[in-house]
């Protein structure tokens, strides 16, 4: 089985070796292909790569390559963890949103919109190449903003088999079966749990837990509630959970405390991107160490927990048709009554070999539908402008995004956009 990473050189990488060292009886990898256009990421993170599987005894082959068309061709899987321009454009993004007293996080608001205009066309060729030479093969897109792109790729390459992967929804798994446990006074595994959540990527509600068929969602939200209460500085306010009874996605602290998260941007520097950009320096000069074969703990300071964990496992329940529930982002056809079934949605899916399949799911209410209604309009326009590099539809887009600019302020923004980041988008500079 040869499973192909399209971004090998990213410092996720080592991480995601360990997912596939770890399950090698029931996921038999032969060939792992790390691929980049970085040639000098790839030979640090690749050789490190290579002692780690070294180390275990070798039990498949680490090819490094910075072909995209090699890489893919014949694989079983592509997996996509790419960055276009790399972190300086995420801090270029950041700073986008600064400029304009915007939100310039990189899946949210303008920085979020910069990157995907970036990244869509970078995907889309990747699935070009799986659909010539890699047949049937299952992308697994880990490159944000996650929901936006699997939106796209729906769009403009339904025939390839894709799936969106993101590592909040397994993050708030595994935390709410330590909440569980508390109130069980026993370990609860996470295994034996089930996340009932919806929405869209980096916009979702969780609304529902359950251990071993058992409903623990009133613990759940006393226990999230006494958490929020004993912070000095909560995510949210308790009165919102109480009032709703849900847990929103961390990420919704952009749409519900809008203020409070510009008011962190004035404070900058350092950006969250400018701090990864020193993390990311101290991880490759740790991984180029010709001694080091497992990863460093310093490791943890890049973010992403439980990545490789999601990853393999959805690898590994397709493969061995398991038919076990993930969260993930995927067309839901008719699984949620009444919503447009076009729509690339963030929820439970039960994995098999035959694909991913969305289970029925209820309805989120008018407070929570609204918002999802208005971002998944700027998705699709945010994907059609990408593609076809048309400067109405993306003044569309950002018209739409409720974290937009003002619209006597789009023009200024969207030259700001396409100014900062021309040399990757080729699309809006055909003339």
């Amino acid at each position: 089985m040869k499973i192909s990473v399209i971004g090998g050189g990213s410092t996720y990488t080592p991480e995601l070796v360990n997912g596939f060292l770890a399950r090698l009886e029931t996921l038999p990898v032969t060939e792992l292909w790390l691929m980049d256009i970085d040639p000098v990421r790839l030979d640090i993170v690749g050789g490190f790569a290579k002692r780690m599987v070294t180390h275990k005894g070798n039990p498949f082959k680490v090819v490094l390559s910075t072909d995209q068309r090699e890489a893919v061709d014949g694989a079983a899987y592509v997996s996509t963890q790419l960055r276009v321009g790399q972190m300086p454009a995420r801090r270029d993004d950041e700073y986008l949103g600064r400029r304009h007293n915007l939100i310039g996080q990189e899946t949210t608001g303008i920085g979020g919109m910069a990157k995907a205009l970036r990244t869509i066309p970078v995907i889309l060729s990747i699935a070009k190449d799986m659909r010539e030479l890699a047949p049937g093969a299952l992308l697994v897109n880990f490159t944000n903003p996650a929901g936006l792109i699997t939106q796209a790729l729906s769009m403009f390459a339904p025939d390839v088999p894709a799936v969106g992967v993101c590592n909040v929804a397994i993050h708030a798994k595994m935390d709410m079966a330590a909440m569980a446990g508390k109130r069980l006074g026993r370990a609860v595994d996470p295994s034996h749990c089930e996340l009932d959540t919806l929405g869209l990527n980096h916009l979702t509600w969780h609304r529902g837990f359950t251990v071993d068929s058992k409903d623990m969602w009133p613990e759940i939200l006393r226990e999230y509630m006494e958490e929020l209460k004993a912070s000095d500085n909560p995510d949210f306010p308790v009165d919102l959970v109480e009032t709703l009874r849900v847990i929103p996605n961390y990420y919704l602290q952009y749409f519900y405390r809008t203020g409070r998260k510009l008011a962190d941007q004035q404070q900058w520097p350092p950006s969250r991107g400018e701090e990864v950009m020193e993390i990311e320096k101290d991880l490759l000069r740790e991984y180029a160490d010709p001694s080091l074969n497992e990863p460093p703990a310093d490791l943890m300071k890049r973010g992403g927990a439980y990545y490789s964990t999601a990853a393999t496992q959805l690898m590994n329940a397709h493969f061995n048709d398991l038919g076990e529930t993930h969260v993930v982002n995927t067309v839901h056809g008719d699984a949620v009554d009444s919503w447009p079934e076009d729509w690339v949605l963030e929820m439970p899916c039960k994995i098999d070999r035959q694909g991913i399949h969305p289970l029925p799911a209820e309805p989120l209410p008018p407070v929570f539908f609204g918002l999802i209604a208005q971002v998944k309009s700027y998705e699709i326009l945010t994907a059609q402008a990408a593609v076809s590099g048309d400067r109405n539809t993306l003044y569309q887009a950002m018209l739409a995004h409720p974290l937009g600019p003002e619209v006597d302020e789009i023009e200024s923004v969207m030259e700001d956009l396409l100014t900062t980041h021309r040399p990757y988008l080729p699309n809006f500079f055909k003339d």
